[in-house]
């Protein structure tokens, strides 16, 4: 029996051995396609804001007019303007002082609304993005101070619009520059005010780019930073959040409370906000979210 048994197998050699080929080839195969498509989904979560669809909604969400870009009455205007009303509290609280760089630092600019708004008072602004798209978009509109622009309606359906940088701005005062909040220049000196708006939650290390803010800021600078705190592990790895998760001993961890630890052997807390803003996605969906603000100055000794 087992001579019969022995004499199939090696009569059939052929077909096992093609067989288990297959099935190793199979898995092989199917191994490869994960990889790639894990690849795949990796490198277009990292080019989310090189898109043009991205690259439209920070115009609209930037250079927005509200009646051009919503068609609803009820839309809530207090978020609308957000890049510029930022700007403004910025710009409010700053306070010229001797030995305090009258300049400016937008950290995470987008596409530059907050940046040019900066310079209706500071001399020189630098505004920084990871993204090549928003940093050519705003070198865009440095130049001609306009740049056309589509939003979605539905589907395929769009509405052209011109984002306009305010005629009164004197837009050679900016300057615009890709750049890794992560890993900034070691010199790009220091700025009396540093602006670092949604920015946190979408690095894969923010406790890079928080401690090399005292460096960034000369001694009575203001910083200003928000941040709607929305964690998420496709920008952050979990053990890099801020805040919003519990730790191994059971205890909540809250952003803001971090950012004190962080910050407050070198800064003291001025003031603190809460803005909405609102980013369009089409006519119909909208993103509404309200952003923390914290105010903090750099202490002087």
């Amino acid at each position: 029996m087992l001579g019969a048994v022995a004499s199939f197998a090696w009569d059939n050699r052929h077909f096992f051995v093609a067989t288990a080929f297959a099935a190793s080839a199979g898995v092989s195969v199917y191994s490869t396609y994960k990889l790639l498509n894990y690849d795949k989904e990796k490198k277009q979560r990292e080019n989310v804001y090189e898109t043009q669809k991205s690259l439209n909604e920070y115009l609209a969400f930037h250079f927005q007019q509200a009646d051009g870009v919503f068609k609803w009455g009820f839309t809530p205007k207090d978020a609308l303007d957000y890049p510029r009303r930022i700007a403004e509290e910025c710009l409010a609280t700053f306070q010229e002082k001797e030995g305090v760089p009258n300049s400016a630092l937008d950290i995470g600019c987008g596409v530059g609304r907050s940046t040019f708004e900066l310079a209706r008072k500071f001399p020189r602004v630098v505004g920084i993005d990871f993204s090549h798209n928003f940093v050519d978009a705003c070198n865009q509109l440095k130049e001609d101070g306009h740049m056309d622009y589509a939003i979605i309606d539905q589907g395929h359906l769009t509405t052209q619009l011109k984002a306009q940088v305010a005629p009164d701005i004197d837009r050679n005062r900016c300057i615009f520059q890709q750049g890794d909040a992560c890993n900034l220049p070691l010199d790009i000196g220091q700025f009396g005010l540093v602006l670092a708006s949604n920015l946190i939650c979408r690095l894969p290390n923010p406790f890079d780019f928080l401690s090399r803010l005292e460096s960034l800021l000369a001694p009575g600078g203001i910083l200003v930073h928000a941040s709607p705190y929305t964690f998420l592990e496709e920008y952050t790895p979990k053990k890099n959040w801020v805040g919003g998760y519990v730790d191994e001993d059971g205890r909540e961890v809250i952003a803001i409370e971090t950012l004190k630890d962080v910050l407050e052997p070198n800064f003291d807390l001025v003031k603190e906000l809460d803005m909405p803003f609102l980013i369009r996605e089409t006519a119909r969906k909208n993103q509404f979210t309200v952003s923390h603000v914290t105010f903090w100055k750099r202490k002087e000794s």
